[in-house]
């Protein structure tokens, strides 16, 4: 990344982000980078993996359409052109209802709902940075998965585009998707530990 140049007012770019290492992995909220690494744990890979095969089986001959990171959703202020977008993040699951906002880079616009599983590493750009980011685009619904508490807190986008109270699930309970209608999630199959 250190042979990217900040723009004029010190920031990135979605067009600087594209030229940086395949291999190195960024999100960029309002021009400022984030480092992905370390490479999430196994926990969290099982936990991403089963959340990601609950909610492609439930979609199966639907409209919507589930993925998991690395998946570039590109979060451009209106009127932003592609190489101009000061924010792409990965976050860990996405669901996008809306086909118009896929292309072969990804997602450009707001999913309709967003998971993040919370590590060490990521706990704070989560709950604050990427909390207000995913409000301010119009992300309607948006889970912060912990694994060491085995809780779910659940946010809802409200008619004032705000995010309300969350809603605070625990490993025994089942998780009605409000996205996704009919959809349930049992979390005590979510932290199941192998």
């Amino acid at each position: 990344m250190e042979k990217a140049s900040r723009k004029n007012n010190g920031l990135f770019t979605y067009g600087d982000y594209i030229t940086w290492p395949d291999e190195e992995r960024w999100e960029l909220i309002d021009g400022v980078p984030y480092d992905m690494t370390p490479t999430p744990n196994r926990y969290h890979q099982d936990i991403s993996g089963t959340l990601l095969t609950e909610i492609a089986l439930f979609l199966k001959d639907k409209k919507c359409q589930v993925y998991a990171a690395p998946f570039d959703i590109r979060l451009p202020e209106a009127n932003q052109n592609d190489d101009e977008t000061l924010t792409v993040v990965q976050p860990d699951i996405s669901v996008i209802c809306d086909q118009s906002k896929l292309d072969s880079k990804g997602c450009k616009g707001a999913p309709d709902w967003i998971i993040e599983i919370l590590s060490p590493a990521t706990s704070k750009k989560d709950r604050v940075i990427k909390f207000y980011t995913y409000e301010r685009f119009g992300v309607k619904e948006y889970w912060l998965v912990s694994p060491d508490d085995k809780t779910v807190e659940v946010f809802i986008l409200g008619e004032n585009g705000k995010y309300g109270r969350p809603e605070y699930y625990t490993e025994e309970k089942i998780i009605p998707c409000y996205t996704l209608q009919g959809l349930s999630i049992n979390l005590s199959e979510i932290f199941a530990e192998e």
